[in-house]
């Protein structure tokens, strides 16, 4: 089996509960909190790494009291830092969570959010067949760099997680990635803000006219969705008592990708990517254990 190349951040999560978010002037209480390993490139290796596809996770890790309690925590998982970057901090991720189990993130970007190709120097990427990044990395100031090895390495498929600032992303970066023809993953909020579109056919169409690729949005409850370019396919959602959704779309790409390793067909991949992050909004932050994931995939 070919191997998957995770590019993207690790951060320290802090979950603040709330009962809802702030306004200007307030003076609020939370309900408690609590201090999580997390990030978009994070999540979604846990779960490759839980589907024992074989994989390598290209994060870096900052400086600073974030930076050294990430690797404290990748150490108890197993894990070593990809790279240690030794001139900046490494940042963090307020992750404020209402009742209802949905979360509002303020990020303080630091070296997680980087890219630099020399870190990949000497590994052979003919052993890889496809590749992860998100919208976050892509939007910095190294974005660029990732662009370019991609170029160099066209014959990886990117899965493209743009996430919730897809709109923010300058257009001339997201130009060279859509000729890399993705496939993208989105959320329905996602999708119709960045196509200005009122109905999902239209989004998914228009996006489609610029990928030429497979598009996967997820909807809660309502489940999610993948167009081919020619259908409109729909997998239905699981019932989940949902805690928060922390890392919920990142654990849904990264078992759409693994499920698609193991030869499953688009639409039973898309079931159990649902069935995944079903499991995920049910647990307390983003980190899906083994135990968890083994009562879903025996």
């Amino acid at each position: 089996m070919k191997k998957t190349l995770i590019i993207g951040s690790t951060v320290l999560d802090i979950i603040i509960n709330i009962e809802k978010l702030p306004t200007t002037t307030e003076d609020c209480h939370i309900n408690g909190q609590t201090m999580s390993i997390g990030g978009c490139a994070f999540n979604v290796q846990n779960i490759i790494n839980l589907f024992d596809v074989p994989y390598v996770f290209c994060s870096p890790i900052g400086t600073g009291i974030y930076g050294d309690y990430v690797a404290s925590q990748l150490k108890k998982i197993g894990l070593s830092p990809f790279v240690r970057v030794a001139d900046q901090d490494n940042g963090c991720c307020y992750c404020y969570v209402e009742p209802h189990g949905e979360r509002t993130f303020l990020s303080y970007h630091g070296a997680e959010y980087t890219f630099d190709p020399m870190w990949l120097d000497g590994i052979n990427m003919d052993d890889f067949d496809q590749v992860y990044i998100c919208g976050l990395e892509i939007e910095e100031s190294t974005g660029n760099k990732i662009i370019s090895f991609l170029n160099k390495n066209r014959h990886l498929q990117v899965f493209f997680a743009p996430g919730p600032r897809f709109s923010l992303i300058d257009e001339r970066k997201l130009d060279e990635i859509f000729k890399l023809s993705p496939i993208v993953h989105l959320n329905m909020d996602e999708i119709l803000t960045f196509t200005k579109t009122a109905t999902l056919e239209q989004a998914v169409k228009m996006l489609y006219s610029l990928t030429n690729n497979l598009i996967i949005i997820t909807d809660g409850e309502n489940g999610s969705y993948l167009y081919d370019g020619e259908h409109l396919q729909h997998a239905m959602g699981i019932k989940a008592n949902v805690v928060d959704t922390i890392g919920a779309g990142d654990s849904h790409i990264g078992a759409f990708m693994a499920s698609r390793k193991f030869g499953y067909s688009y639409i039973k991949s898309l079931e159990i990517a649902n069935q995944v992050s079903a499991k995920v909004v049910e647990t307390r932050g983003s980190l899906l254990t083994s135990y968890v994931f083994r009562q879903i995939i025996p």
